[in-house]
């Protein structure tokens, strides 16, 4: 008779040991084919990528002259698993750095909360752009240092001191910058500011890679497969812009040792001929391993020179805004070119005035834009907001009037492609209804002359100054001309009609010319071309704003041009000399004699 234990028994054992053997299958199959870790080791103990970095693309100016180039640069790097009986002082005196920032930076390296693509496998950024010097006598001593390596790769240099707020500059990435975009990996360099950050993709171009073959002792045997697997890196497109080089640094030497901004613009495109933030500083101190120095200085100075005022500077516009105004009642009725309305010292009614200076009364819109009369525009504002026979309600004549302002670029970003642009400021009437409760026309008067709750940006101001220019259009601004082998975004080409008749704008260019030839404008007068314009001055806690807004030539618009100097005082004092000088270069060519002495003169005039 069999035992049933003993039966039972070895088919227990027997289950157990295929248990046993189906665990071991699972764990090989785990390490083979789910687990990384030996085949990575295997791989990178045989293989090594190469990356191949390709040439960035170059910047030139509407002139094809060159302002933007490349030129080689070397980063250390470092494969962490393949450190191996390193001598740390030998290497850190050769880099030039102490055993505690030898430290310091691996640790950094491997701490995957500041390195998230952090992997002992690949190359970390160790160093980034050693001088060429430095780069000769490592090389030397590479082969002591296992685990080091040096990459080749371009660094932007800078042909003029100018234009840093336009060109940007380019760095080693963020985290986020990798997590946003698989295309970049640790140490790698992007576009952080102007055209290098909003053209990124166009400039950097495409990596290539070789992938070479090593031996037990990390010695590079040759190509894997006879380069089967490599690849060329594709080279970036060069960018051709719209700014007048020569035209951007007279602005920028004129506004020497003050605070504000000079836009100019080609009304018939939409280019930007210059584009000045001031103060500014020179893009070639953002090269190299003291750019950080650089930038904490910049950071820290209360002139905020990294700031750039042209699209990120809200200011209230003052009288630069009244030709604005009346083309809105010129459009709804309330006015005609010939209306007149009374200025005795300034806009009086009620409890409420606000003050002008002296000229003839009652005045109508042409000589009230040549001699920027505030009674003028409050009057057409007042009228506008209390007409009951055209809108039922204040709210609706409010909304009216912002809708007019919209369409001519004001209250939004205007497109521009650069980054950093800010909307400005026009109030509706929402906004007064939360913040003032009750309100009316009497209120709100101020924002008849660009003050009040109203901002612009400079670029805002410029821009309506080309839409004048053309009659009542523009074309976004933009920076970039040409992109080789490619083309710019239609958005930068779209032409944007005003609500108002082009036939209302003719009154309005001769306001800005009689401005020119004898009101408050004068300064800008020449004997070779006609030039309209409209000053401002901005009301301000401390000094007032030097403003102007012109353009020219009258009837064949070749550039519009907004000036804006913090504390400048009259708009007559700084912007228009200002505006009228770039106005000129753009046009002739060059400065008159007297031109270069005026230039002088201004230059050396700061504000503090």
């Amino acid at each position: 008779m069999k035992d049933v234990f003993l039966e039972r028994r070895k088919f227990v054992i027997a289950g157990i040991a295929l248990f046993v053997v189906f665990v071991y299958i699972c764990r090989l199959a785990y390490l083979q084919l789910g687990q990384n870790d030996y085949k990575d080791t295997a791989i990178h103990n045989a293989i090594y990528n190469k990356v191949l970095f390709p040439s960035r693309g170059a910047i030139y100016d509407r002139n094809g002259k060159l302002l933007v180039y490349n030129q080689p640069a070397f980063d250390v790097m470092v494969i962490t698993r393949e450190i191996n009986d390193l001598d740390t002082l030998a290497l850190c005196k050769t880099l030039g750095i102490s055993k505690d920032e030898f430290i310091k930076i691996l640790s950094n390296i491997k701490d995957t909360s500041k390195n998230p693509g952090y992997s002992s496998y690949s190359q970390q950024l160790f160093i980034p752009q050693i001088p060429a010097s430095e780069y000769s006598i490592l090389q030397e001593k590479l082969f002591r240092f296992k685990g080091f390596y040096v990459r080749e790769h371009n660094i932007r240099q800078y042909t003029y001191p100018n234009a840093a707020h336009i060109l940007g500059d380019i760095a080693e990435v963020s985290p986020t910058d990798i997590e946003n975009d698989d295309y970049y990996k640790s140490g790698d360099y992007i576009g952080k500011q102007g055209v290098e950050k909003s053209y990124e993709k166009e400039l950097r171009g495409t990596k290539g890679v070789e992938v070479l073959l090593r031996d037990s002792r990390g010695k590079i045997q040759g190509r894997y497969r006879n380069g089967e697997f490599d690849s060329v890196p594709r080279p970036g497109k060069d960018l051709r812009l719209s700014i007048d080089i020569e035209l951007q640094a007279l602005g920028e030497r004129l506004m020497s040792g003050k605070r504000g901004s000079i836009v100019a613009i080609e009304p018939s495109t939409g280019e930007i001929l210059c584009l000045v933030s001031s103060p500014t500083y020179d893009p070639r101190n953002l090269i190299g391993k003291e750019r950080g120095k650089h930038i904490l200085s910049m950071v820290q100075d209360q002139r905020r020179p990294m700031l750039n005022r042209a699209i990120a500077g809200a200011y209230p516009p003052g009288s630069t805004f009244k030709p604005s105004q009346g083309l809105t009642f010129l459009q709804e009725g309330i006015i005609t070119s010939g209306t007149p309305f009374p200025c005795t010292g300034g806009f009086k009614y009620k409890n409420m005035k606000v003050g002008c200076h002296g000229h003839p009364s009652p005045i109508a819109l042409v000589p009230a834009l040549a001699t920027s009369c505030n009674g003028f525009f409050c009057w057409g504002l007042y009228h506008m907001f209390n007409n009951r026979s055209k809108y039922s309600s204040t709210n609706e004549a409010m909304t009216t009037w912002k809708d007019y302002m919209v369409s001519m670029g004001f209250g939004y970003k205007l497109g521009i492609d650069l980054p950093g642009e800010v909307r400005g400021m026009i109030p509706n009437a929402e906004y007064y209804t939360k913040h003032l409760n009750h309100w009316n026309a009497l209120s709100v008067i101020s924002i008849s002359i660009g003050q009040g709750e109203v901002t612009l940006t400079p670029l805002q101001i410029a821009n309506q100054g080309a839409t004048i220019a053309n009659r009542g259009h523009y074309i976004t601004p933009h920076i970039v001309k040409s992109i080789k082998g490619g083309s710019i975004a239609d958005s930068l080409k779209a032409v944007h009609h005003t609500k108002v008749n082009p036939r209302y704008y003719e009154d309005i260019v001769r306001g800005m010319r009689s401005a020119v030839l004898g009101g408050t404008c004068k300064g800008a007068q020449n004997p070779w071309y006609e030039v309209c314009g409209k000053t401002g001055t901005a009301q301000n806690k401390g000094h007032d704003h030097s403003a102007f807004m012109g353009f020219a030539p009258m009837n064949n618009p070749k550039i519009a041009v907004a000036v804006y100097v913090e504390n400048g005082g009259f708009g007559a004092a700084f912007g228009v000399p200002i505006g009228a000088l770039i106005m000129e270069k753009y046009i002739r060519g060059e400065l008159s004699a007297d031109s270069k002495v005026r230039a002088s003169n201004i230059q050396h005039r700061s504000i503090n």
